[in-house]
């Protein structure tokens, strides 16, 4: 069965297909999931990380070393820590956070869930994850894998995405919406 769902189509999603059945052969998808939302996590609060993956000077050597080293010190499964090396050196480091999203995806289609993005504009805690998965799979009919994304831009409120499916309940839309109601 084809989960890839048009991800094939862009640089990222080819890395992150080969990923997934890498993974999937080796019965290694939770581990090398575990491993990529580590990863993530660390895109998100490290300056360091981040301009490693995506700084045009760090050389192709340093950057293999560097990504070698981390990968070590967050303890990242086998699978992970060589397809950061094979990033590092194909010098595709900067496709990693869209990998992580398509690989994302694939998983959650192989387990028969729907992926939904959920903006918020301060970081949810378990407790309103689970509120909007339980919504979400009431609303949708079936389970749904959520990922967080923070954007204070949005003032408050949530913004939800699951495939081309749009639910804007944030402030800011509210108040745009207002003020283009008020200029009548």
């Amino acid at each position: 069965m084809d989960i890839s769902g048009g991800i094939q189509a862009s640089l990222s999603g080819r890395y992150a297909i080969a990923l997934f059945e890498l993974a999937r052969e080796q019965k290694q998808l939770d581990a090398v999931g575990a491993s990529l939302a580590a990863v993530k996590r660390a895109l998100a609060e490290s300056d360091d990380f981040r301009d490693l993956t995506t700084s045009p000077l760090i050389g192709r050597d340093a950057a293999m070393r560097a990504v070698a080293a981390t990968a070590g010190a967050m303890e990242l499964d086998p699978i992970t820590t060589s397809f950061l090396g094979v990033l590092a050196k194909n010098r595709r480091l900067t496709q990693l956070g869209a990998v992580i999203r398509a690989f994302t995806t694939l998983a959650a289609r192989h387990r028969g869930e729907i992926t939904a993005e959920v903006t918020s504009a301060h970081p949810l805690d378990e407790g309103q994850m689970d509120a909007i998965r339980g919504n979400l799979r009431t609303r949708f009919g079936t389970e749904i894998a959520v990922d967080p994304q923070v954007d204070p831009a949005i003032l408050g409120g949530l913004v939800v995405k699951i495939g081309s499916r749009m639910i804007d309940g944030s402030i800011r839309t509210k108040l745009n919406a207002l003020a283009q109601a008020m200029k009548g």
